[in-house]
């Protein structure tokens, strides 16, 4: 009889997008192996929550995969989990050699990781052509996979999640009535954030034509301070502060709207992986990233894609009108 594989994969991003762009290819090493996975994830991501209805994930555990001296600590934490779960399998999605290390420790015989740098000294299987550093993390993953013989059926990133979790959580959604659009008002990278006087004037056209009712302002506690500006300056009652929100709060407001229009960011990734029609701004940044997405990107006349700059005014080159007229005439409405 053949023996059980018990799988674990190890994600060190802490970027909630970042996770999520991951998500066909942890589901295709699941579906590989006929098993459900462990996956390790820094605690950043709160992938236990997001997470939790997915049926191919078995077990997820957090290491935050921080510097200095707790780079050897973490291998040891590492090793004893590998050690006690005993593994058949462990698959590094980054470059990141801790867990690798933690891994051949541990004597796990099938360590598949990129291999790039000093990472390809701990894993077992061939590392990536080293041209493979030049693409994005998704395409690394895919490169991998595909490397490996593993067959992937969807690129495009999907999260179930029982909605029956997320009657008892904040915000009492029933308070507000008619149609809401999610806005994702800022991002972790600052230079794709639109302007705040750019949202409030396509919110103020959106709801001036019927259009919604009510805007979900979407923005980590960190940057509370966009949300509240957009809400001090166009005095308007129509705007829903999410600020506060955690991830599953976020998570309920995305799914009570129509559309999401937003900054390429976590929330947008979330947004389009839980089914709802999402829009992406986009003036400085790759668009190509967003391929094996639902994403709809909506870029300035000008835009050229592979190009990175990494300067906010950029995002003037989209117009709120232009923006306007492009959700007007979309299916959406």
């Amino acid at each position: 009889m053949e023996e059980k594989k018990k799988i674990c994969i190890v994600f060190t991003h802490h970027k909630l997008g970042d996770l999520i762009w991951q998500i066909p290819y942890i589901k295709a090493i699941s579906e590989n192996y006929n098993q459900k996975i462990h996956l390790i994830v820094r605690k950043k991501t709160q992938a236990k929550d997001i997470f939790k209805d997915c049926d191919f994930i078995e077990k997820i555990e957090y290491n935050d995969f921080r510097k200095n001296i707790f780079y050897f600590i973490e291998i040891y934490k590492l090793w004893k989990y590998f050690k006690k779960q005993n593994f058949s399998h462990i698959f590094f999605l980054d470059k990141v050699n801790r867990g690798a290390i933690a891994a051949k420790l541990a004597n796990i015989k099938i360590r598949i990781g990129l291999g790039f740098n000093n990472q390809k000294k701990w894993i077992t299987s061939e590392p990536l052509n080293d041209s493979a550093i030049k693409l994005n993390q998704s395409e690394q993953s895919l490169e991998l996979l595909k490397k490996n013989n593993i067959p992937i059926k969807n690129l495009v990133p999907k999260i179930n999640i029982d909605g029956k979790r997320l009657l008892d959580i904040e915000p009492n959604l029933s308070i507000y009535e008619g149609r809401k659009i999610s806005l994702g008002i800022d991002s972790f990278e600052k230079y794709k954030m639109w302007y705040e006087e750019d949202f409030i004037e396509l919110a103020e056209k959106l709801y001036k034509k019927g259009i919604c009712q009510h805007f979900y302002l979407i923005c980590s506690p960190q940057n509370h301070e966009i949300s509240k500006k957009i809400i001090n300056l166009s005095k308007r009652e129509y705007f829903i502060d999410c600020a506060k929100l955690n991830l599953l709060g976020i998570t309920k407001v995305i799914r009570d709207s129509h559309i999401f229009i937003g900054n390429n960011s976590g929330p947008l990734n979330l947004a389009s992986a839980l089914g709802v029609k999402t829009y992406g701004l986009i003036a400085n940044a790759p668009v190509s990233e967003l391929k094996n997405s639902e994403i709809i990107p909506i870029l300035p006349d000008d835009y050229k894609d592979n190009v990175f700059n990494k300067n906010r005014e950029e995002m003037k080159k989209l117009s709120p009108d232009k923006v306007f007229n492009y959700i007007l005439k979309s299916e959406a409405i």
